[in-house]
């Protein structure tokens, strides 16, 4: 037998084997949260199409929930992906707008810098989460559930001490919402919309539904939407395109071995923590702008949606799989059925059970998809 003829009749290299386009589609992280978003999709446009669910103002209306949803599951999906969880992200929220909140009404400091006193408080908080999980080894479901009951016990306990009420707007002539609006850094950041030229000239041509005065009925594209785009573009890029993004999959799929190759998984779960807490905070921001207030009870099961949001995202809860652009999709989906249920006859009390299927419905899809795509490729 001649050297090219034994060279023909050697197996191909099972290491190169090519998938077909269908499983590689199949076997992305995003598979089960763009399939449910597009059957949600079709589901509120049968139920709901002629509702105004789907006009310029509909759109920014779910949109908007969607994006407060998306800024935690990003931070969420990250963590996750790492080999962790952080319980603790419903408690930080209202921990973090009392945060801003005290010191501009009671303590007379500027709104700016307030904001930058939150998150590096909260930030330390998740470093601290983080190393409290790698210097004791416990789950970090054990530690961070603790730090729900020490955030939430701290919010209520230190609000009463300094303002004598657990929801706060005013103190005496003071109110929050003016003071929040007079700092230019706050309301640029943090507070309005944008692209409302945009809207309007789209509202003047007949594009979209315009108000008695010529604007357009959807005044704009509303912040926090711009924010979670930003945050969640960023998360992507990172982890799809850097060497940290590298070192979150590897910790996540197998701490030792990634220890073992060098990279120092500790620094990486803390760092997660830390992003994890400075999306709790940017939350907790956006909504005191909006709501022009703050409550010691904000936040409530906010941790089990954005964990929610990224499982439908792809994300596995034993950590090494997932992807942030599938926990936006996710977030879409929470926003979708939140606000299109309010466009249909159906009772409100179906949002969670809707949300509740979706996520079995999701953990089902991700397993047999990535056991049927493993089984293809030997």
């Amino acid at each position: 037998m001649t050297e090219s003829s034994a060279a023909m009749a050697s197996p191909a290299d099972e290491r190169v084997q090519s998938l077909a386009w269908p499983q590689r589609l199949l076997g992305r992280p995003e598979a089960a949260s763009v399939s449910g978003t597009v059957a949600v999709f079709l589901i509120f446009g049968l139920v709901a199409g002629n509702s105004g669910m789907f006009s310029a103002e509909g759109i920014v209306n779910w949109a908007t929930v969607a994006a407060f949803i998306g800024i935690l599951a990003t931070g969420a999906a990250l963590l996750m992906i790492g080999g962790e969880f952080d319980l603790s992200i419903g408690s930080m929220i209202g921990f973090a707008g009392m945060g801003l909140a005290i010191p501009v009404l009671y303590w007379g400091w500027p709104p700016w810098l307030a904001c930058l006193f939150l998150f590096g408080l909260c930030m330390a908080i998740g470093a601290l989460n983080g190393f409290l999980v790698i210097r004791t080894g416990l789950p970090s479901f054990i530690v961070t559930l603790a730090f729900y009951y020490i955030l939430r016990g701290l919010t209520l306990a230190l609000s009463t001490l300094f303002t004598g009420k657990t929801i706060i707007s005013a103190n005496g002539p003071l109110i929050l919402r003016d003071l929040l609006e007079a700092d230019w850094l706050m309301q640029t950041l943090f507070q309005g919309y944008l692209l409302t030229g945009l809207f309007d000239g789209l509202a003047t041509v007949g594009w979209i539904d315009a108000r008695e005065g010529g604007g357009a009925l959807a005044i704009g594209l509303p912040k926090v939407v711009a924010w979670w785009l930003g945050v969640a573009a960023v998360g992507a890029f990172v982890l799809a395109r850097t060497r940290f993004g590298n070192a979150v999959l590897a910790a996540g799929g197998h701490a030792t071995a990634a220890k073992n190759m060098g990279i120092p998984v500790a620094r990486v779960k803390l760092i997660l923590f830390m992003i994890m807490a400075f999306c709790s905070a940017l939350f907790a921001v956006l909504q005191v702008m909006d709501a022009g207030s703050a409550a010691a009870d904000r936040g409530l099961q906010k941790e089990f949606e954005a964990i929610i949001a990224a499982v439908i995202g792809g994300c596995l809860l034993t950590g090494g799989f997932g992807s942030v652009i599938g926990a936006a999709f996710g977030a879409v989906i929470f926003g979708v059925v939140q606000i299109g249920i309010g466009y249909t006859s159906i009772d409100n009390n179906w949002y969670r059970v809707f949300l509740g299927i979706m996520l079995l419905l999701a953990v089902v899809f991700n397993s047999l998809v990535r056991r049927r795509v493993a089984v293809a490729a030997r």
